[in-house]
């Protein structure tokens, strides 16, 4: 079969046990690959309300048709499993250079399950598989851990996918950890590994994937790596913080916890052109990229904010910046650096930082409670101080280790009252009272809230637009189209996320929604429609909202925190709240889902979903 493999990869830590499994054609044409096979195997095959660090759950970590090509943006991969943060279904992607070696090592995808007596790392490479001791790696910073599974296979061209510290004492917002580079941040799936006793999987392979048309697919490569980086130049140089003034600007950026409106001089120290002179930074592409989003940075004085390796990309500047009001860029830095050595998601870190200032603030919290720690906004030691706590389990930092809606309830006074997030997850560095389709885009995102999964912001801003989709941006407050832009986005961005291709080849790199078609029936040799097209990434949205319902947190769970309803006194989005209920409700009618946000009998048969 073009385009795949149709080999899964399982492997049973608590027997020790290796198998393959194949899988037949119409499977990858319902569900694709990366998000979509991820799902599938977690509706299959675990049980509704299965606990995140069950030895039960499954981690899969998967790729689809684009990988195996050299097409841009093919560097995208896939994790999946249900969420310590959640205890729903996640997915979290990143790139480097992991998911191409995997399939070059023969494999669509890998599905672990089980508890290993002892730590231990996982060594694929051109369909040889072992389960090596890790013993002596574990308790290693994730840079550290790369370097030294790297050294133990005797393979420099390796890839390592690995946890640090956090993920081992499985603090819930620990993340996936790329060669040094990319980060699988959200939903907290590197405890995941780190409660199987799991530091890491290593790759390498150099089988070649059968294509289609290899001689089309070599042409659209080289096209749209031209088309790309010709489009994408000014995002190379700066990278997602170029967009810090952008976004602030339309009253999309978190300041003080989300209570503030305008934050004009903070950001100025933030964002582009001052971040990329004063860190350093230089472009820090992922394998066939010709953006180069991440970026590779170094401080050197004041020694306490010194680092070298990713610097910091929007949404950490957000989060652990303007949503904190820190706006001494190193320290910013710095503190994104502890988080990703520690291995934990900088979007959840900052967020919890930002809350906890905020219940100093309030008196609920006390320097009797953060043990002499002062919270204050804009403290930036205090910042760098708290992740490190947080990644480690320690002192008054471990509170917030299980994620900030549990340190809420431990805190007691209400302040549950105030954390921002949709189904336990904090809400990234996107406001939906000034994009109202994030409102609705949020509030039902499977995985909790999430920018990335659906990204109709961009859509509302004016970044970019699908043609193909004929999306009508009605414009700013305005809550006529919304529940249909937040729609089609998440099908869209389920369609991307199982392909697997970065989303930036498309929001902000030009690529459009037929060329990616193009591509991918050329690898394929399936000459689908759009509509087709279209139509698998909805079976893959549905699918995954039947595993939230599964789980409890379906329809009842569609909700916006509070503070969302709060409007601003100043800027750009002066005395806006979005009209929630009315999206909602259009948005489970075009859905074809009940009222109470369950797919019918009638849309699971069109979707061929059962």
């Amino acid at each position: 079969m073009n385009g795949y493999w149709s080999k899964i990869l399982r492997i049973d830590l608590s027997r020790s046990i290796v198998n393959e499994s194949s899988i037949e054609e119409t499977f990858y044409k319902r569900f694709i690959g990366g998000a979509g096979l991820g799902a599938k195997i977690i509706y299959d095959e675990t049980r509704p309300s299965t606990d995140a660090f069950s030895p039960e759950n499954k981690i899969i970590f998967s790729v689809g048709p684009f990988q195996g090509t050299r097409l841009p943006g093919s560097a995208k991969w896939c994790v999946v499993s249900k969420s310590p943060l959640t205890g729903t279904y996640a997915n979290s992607h990143c790139g480097a250079g992991w998911g191409v070696k995997f399939k070059g090592a023969g494999y669509d995808a890998l599905v672990i399950q089980g508890k290993a007596e002892k730590p231990v790392y996982i060594w694929i490479h051109d369909g040889e598989v072992e389960i090596r001791d890790a013993r002596s790696f574990w308790g290693s910073d994730s840079y550290e851990a790369v370097d030294a599974l790297k050294n133990d296979v005797g393979e420099q061209r390796a890839s390592v996918a690995t946890i640090g510290p956090a993920g081992e004492k499985l603090v819930r917002i620990a993340c996936v950890i790329v060669d040094k580079h990319s980060f699988a941040g959200r939903c907290g799936l590197g405890a995941v590994m780190g409660s199987k006793n799991l530091k890491g999987v290593v790759v390498y392979g150099t089988k070649r994937t059968p294509i289609f048309d290899l001689d089309k697919v070599e042409e659209l490569t080289k096209e749209l790596t031209r088309k790309i980086k010709e489009f994408a130049k000014d995002f190379t140089m700066h990278g997602t913080p170029g967009s810090v003034s952008i976004y602030h600007d339309f009253g999309d950026m978190p300041i003080r916890y989300w209570q503030g409106d305008i934050w004009s001089e903070g950001v100025k120290k933030l964002g582009a052109p001052l971040y990329t002179k004063i860190l350093k930074v230089k472009p820090h592409p992922c394998i066939y990229c010709p953006i180069g989003c991440h970026r590779y940075g170094r401080v050197d004085e004041p020694t306490k904010y010194a680092f070298e390796g990713s610097a910091p990309e929007y949404e950490t500047l957000a989060m652990l910046g303007s949503l904190c009001l820190v706006d001494d860029l190193k320290a910013v830095a710095k503190a994104g650096d502890v988080c990703n050595r520690l291995g934990i998601d900088t979007i959840s870190a900052g967020a919890a930082v930002g809350f906890a200032m905020e219940c100093f603030e309030r008196g609920w919290l006390t320097v009797k409670e953060t043990n002499g720690l002062k919270l204050e906004w804009g403290d930036g030691d205090s910042l760098i101080e708290l992740v490190k706590q947080i990644g480690l389990r320690k002192g008054f930092g471990q509170i917030f280790s299980d994620g900030t809606l549990e340190a809420a309830r431990k805190i007691g006074r209400n302040a549950s009252d105030i954390v921002v997030h949709v189904r336990g997850l904090d809400f990234p560095a996107h406001d939906p009272r000034a994009c109202f389709s994030l409102a609705v885009n949020y509030a039902t995102s499977t995985r909790g809230a999430c920018h990335e999964r659906g990204m109709p912001e961009d859509i509302e801003c004016g970044v970019f637009n699908i043609p193909e989709l004929d999306i009508q941006n009605t414009g700013f407050f305005k809550p006529e189209g919304k529940a249909k832009l937040a729609i089609q986005l998440q099908d869209f961005a389920a369609l991307l996320n199982s392909l697997v291709i970065c989303n930036f080849m498309l929001d902000g790199g030009g690529m459009t929604l037929t060329e990616t078609l193009n591509c991918f029936n050329a690898i394929t040799g399936w000459e689908w429609s759009i509509k087709e097209f279209m139509k698998a990434g909805e079976r893959i949205f549905n699918l995954q909202r039947l595993i939230n319902i599964g789980d409890g947190v379906g329809g009842s769970y569609d909700k916006l925190p509070k503070r969302m309803f709060e409007p601003a006194k100043e800027g750009f989005r002066r005395g806006q709240i979005p009209p929630f209920d009315f999206m909602l409700k259009e948005y489970y009618r075009l859905r074809g889902w009940n009222s109470s946000g369950e797919p019918t009998k009638k849309k699971l048969i069109e979707l061929k979903i059962n």
